[in-house]
């Protein structure tokens, strides 16, 4: 009888928090989509793309979303269905009962120790694919011409090798007046120029090609390949009835990028693969300082003397000073720019060791973030859990309003810490493990601390509470 009626409760909870779940991961990345659409717009829109290049791309835009959208989703979530159950008197009647909230939260402990583990099997080997196909195709789109319009009165560039401007269009949008046409294929200006009285306008059927059938006009031709043609300024007209024109429209057409050329990149490498990356960019990182101290002290032994970290006597200093004294003017003065120039050439070689170190370092800390990012997607699941579920419990509001507040402000507050310990790691202000996990380390307690609140039936948001606190607190002053 108890397991029948504990199988009830436990029916309940997954269905209450389910169905949010579900809906707030959608929202979610819905909205990440529309702001990618708001950034990516003008790489979009005019260039004649196949509605199924941007379901594509939309698709697997949607896919690099899920490591913001889930953590968002099971927050928003759980503090929904709690608060949901507390407003409606349901965890007072269960716990009237006598089952804890601990036992109210079991299944979704488990259904959260689930989501985390398949987290952590897109982070490492769906999301390098997504990753991949996103970028690639982002790139491909990117570059693509924008779709060929020729706009009436406007000189349009956009055709390879060719400028031509159209003094009006028919509605037929085929017949064409007032055609100029300079050809730039040679490359020597504007020497090759067709007008023609009207014309018309058509694609071959396989859309390779666009046909001009031009009218009464002239091609107007300097004569560029003869000596002196500059002196000389031959022009060669010619008058025509009817000439065709032919252009290649194969500019315009997709192209798509080999996928090789970017599936090295660390975000779309998984736990094996950014394990054998780091190990060989810390050996050529640590290879490279190794060789740079070499040679310097090979090369440049008389400043190794020098080294700030040395202790220099007296004595010694007077036997590094060169002595000048038996030299003429012209000769210091010679040896002197010489000693400069090669202090300015050991400044550079300096400078530019420590730009490509630094550079080094930052690329071998990019792929160790990479490398941690596969454990804190599903990490954050369960402490943002953890969070959601007691504090729904303590505030005990549903719908959309208190709680998607209060999770918001949360994801946010989530959100800088994960971001600024990232790039501070990167930076390397701090080490790698540290700017990772600062926010899990950060909310974890704060989780721990909520759910032993909510266990106990603390009043932590009744705010009538707080105001006579607050009001007896100002008595007593009085």
């Amino acid at each position: 009888m108890h397991f029948e009626f504990m199988k009830k409760i436990y029916l309940l909870v997954l269905r209450s928090y389910l169905g949010p779940l579900i809906l707030t991961f959608f929202v979610a990345v819905f909205i990440l989509l529309m702001q990618f659409l708001w950034k990516y717009i003008d790489d979009l829109v005019g260039k004649g793309l196949e509605w199924y290049i941007v379901l594509e791309l939309l698709f697997y835009a949607s896919s690099t979303f899920v490591p913001l959208a889930l953590p968002l989703a099971i927050l928003l979530s759980s503090i929904m269905t709690f608060g949901n159950m507390g407003e409606h008197y349901e965890l007072v009647a269960m716990k009237s009962a006598g089952i804890s909230l601990w036992k109210i939260m079991r299944p979704l402990i488990i259904l959260s120790i689930a989501i985390s583990g398949i987290a952590f099997y897109f982070s490492n080997n769906v999301l390098p694919i997504a990753n991949l196909k996103f970028k690639s195709l982002l790139y491909d789109v990117r570059k693509q011409k924008l779709a060929f319009d020729i706009t009436e009165g406007i000189f349009y560039s956009g055709m390879d090798g060719f400028v031509m401007r159209v003094g009006n269009k028919e509605n037929d949008n085929r017949t064409i007046r007032n055609v100029m046409i300079y050809n730039h294929m040679e490359k020597h200006g504007n020497t090759d120029l067709t007008v023609a009285d009207s014309g018309r306008m058509e694609s071959t059927p396989d859309g390779r090609y666009l046909i001009f059938h031009l009218f009464n006009g002239y091609n107007y031709q300097e004569q560029n390949d003869q000596r002196n043609y500059r002196q000389n300024r031959q022009f060669r007209k010619t008058k025509f009835e009817e000439e065709y024109r032919r252009f290649d429209l194969s500019g315009f057409n997709m192209k798509r990028t080999d996928e090789d050329l970017f599936k090295n990149n660390y975000s779309m490498l998984n736990i094996a693969q950014l394990n054998y990356a780091i190990d060989s960019l810390g050996k050529l990182y640590g290879g490279k300082k190794d060789n740079f101290a070499k040679n310097f002290s090979k090369h440049y032994q008389h400043y190794s003397i020098l080294d700030s970290a040395t202790y220099v006597t007296a004595t010694e200093a007077d036997s590094l000073i060169f002595p000048l004294d038996r030299w003429t003017k012209a000769e210091k003065s010679s040896i002197i720019q010489r000693a400069m120039n090669k202090a300015r050439g050991v400044k550079s070689n300096i400078e530019w060791n420590v730009s490509d170190y630094e550079s080094k370092r930052e690329w071998l800390a990019k792929h160790q973030v990479a490398w941690h990012k596969k454990f804190t997607l599903s990490f954050a699941c369960l402490v943002l859990f953890f969070i959601g579920a007691p504090l729904g419990a303590i505030i005990r509001k549903g719908g959309i309003g208190l709680p998607v507040v209060v999770s918001v402000l949360f994801f946010v507050l989530f959100h800088i810490i994960t971001i600024t310990g990232e790039k501070s790691a990167i930076a390397g202000a701090i080490q790698i493990e540290y700017g990772m996990w600062v926010a899990s380390a950060v909310l974890m307690p704060l989780g721990i601390f909520l759910t032993i609140k909510a266990t106990s039936d603390s009043p932590l948001f009744d705010f009538d509470i707080w105001k006579r606190r607050v009001g007896g607190i100002f008595k007593r002053r009085i």
